[in-house]
């Protein structure tokens, strides 16, 4: 079994209460089934009030005011603290580190939803690397597409390479990897599965694209997607109302109002000067993050292109808000405001099934409809 994680994976520490959007408020907490048996047998008045505080039916924990049932004032687990952290069902160990499995493969992630794991993301600097492993186990998933998935790993190495490659306009990279991504869903779809390698070695030589923004195309674009996002469940209140306010200010008063906030803000975070190198770099982050997390997900529905067009499509959305914050206050976001706005926006799609196949359908008719 091989395993892979990001450079800063170890690193994350969980604030506890000094988290200034806990992850046991807002969310439905899922329990596995060896906790469940777990709680079960817990003796005790307390393992009384955990059997009240699950919900046996739907498998998961009751919550009072959109807050977990063991989530205490001081934004503490009183499960964790009467029983120790062994006592938390997985979903609780676990976040926001994330594993994606394939056959014999493994990949480790922070999401990007929670706070502290976003300000790590976005406040890297260097390069991201990935740490690899092996064992001895081994596993066996019934048709898995092991000579597509190795494409797409192939593919997504020299998307890193692109992505990675600062001497490059950030736009140009994104454009270089739907480029790319659009090609091989062409192969998959006509089955020349065996001119993959072609393409992805013609991309790595001389990455396509252009730093040129139309922003007639851009204003169409986002202003269809802020529809999308309409549609949408909703999992914090907030959300709706941000996206309200978002169509009131960019959309609402026509493209010539878009394009003046939008080269207004462009030129405030330096985007064409040397100082642009921030911006870029926590572009490049999210955009890793994102591919890393979701391209080779198509190995299962076939949907390369679409999980491409997710990621350029979260970062542009994350850079809207941004902007968006910029048209209100009249003044560059700080870094965690920029942190905030990722975080909020991972929060309505990351953990939203039906949200995330919204997005996936809608790509879909735009590139087949």
């Amino acid at each position: 079994m091989r395993y892979i994680k990001p450079h800063y994976y170890d690193a994350f520490t969980c604030l506890a209460d000094q988290c200034p959007e806990t992850c046991c408020a807002g969310w439905q907490i899922m329990i596995d089934e060896d906790s469940l048996e777990k709680y079960e047998n817990i003796p005790g008045p307390f393992g009384n009030r955990i059997r009240n505080s699950i919900d046996w039916e739907e498998g998961c924990f009751f919550q009072y005011g959109k807050r977990c049932a063991f989530l205490n004032e001081e934004d503490l687990c009183d499960l964790q603290t009467e029983l120790g952290e062994d006592s938390l069902c997985d979903t609780c160990r676990m976040y926001p580190r994330h594993v994606e499995e394939y056959e014999d493969l493994r990949e480790y992630s922070l999401s990007l939803s929670c706070p502290e794991a976003a300000r790590m993301i976005l406040g890297c600097k260097e390069k991201v690397t990935f740490e690899t492993w092996e064992t001895e186990e081994e596993d066996d998933f019934e048709e898995f597409d092991f000579l597509m998935f190795t494409q797409l790993e192939d593919a997504r190495e020299v998307i890193y390479q692109i992505l990675q490659n600062r001497t490059l306009d950030l736009r140009v990279r994104m454009k270089s990897m739907l480029e790319l991504s659009d090609q091989i869903q062409t192969c998959v779809e006509e089955n020349r599965f065996y001119d993959v390698d072609r393409i992805i070695e013609r991309c790595k030589e001389k990455p396509e694209g252009t730093r040129k923004t139309n922003l007639q195309d851009r204003y169409a674009f986002m202003h269809a997607g802020l529809e999308i996002l309409e549609k949408m469940e909703h999992l914090k209140p907030g959300w709706e109302t941000m996206l309200k306010n978002i169509k009131e200010t960019l959309f609402a008063n026509g493209i010539k109002t878009y394009e003046a906030i939008y080269e207004g803000f462009q030129k405030e975070m330096g985007y064409d000067s040397p100082g642009k190198e921030d911006w870029e770099i926590e572009g490049e982050q999210l955009l890793l993050f994102f591919v890393y997390t979701y391209f080779c997900g198509s190995v299962y529905d076939d949907q390369v292109l679409t999980k491409m067009q997710l990621c350029v499509f979260s970062v542009l959305w994350i850079q809207e808000l941004w902007m968006y914050h910029w048209a209100e206050e009249k003044r560059k976001p700080t870094f965690l405001e920029r942190t905030e706005l990722a975080w909020t926006y991972a929060r309505e799609i990351e953990h939203s099934d039906p949200n995330l196949e919204l997005l996936e359908e809608w790509f879909l008719q735009g590139t087949h409809g």
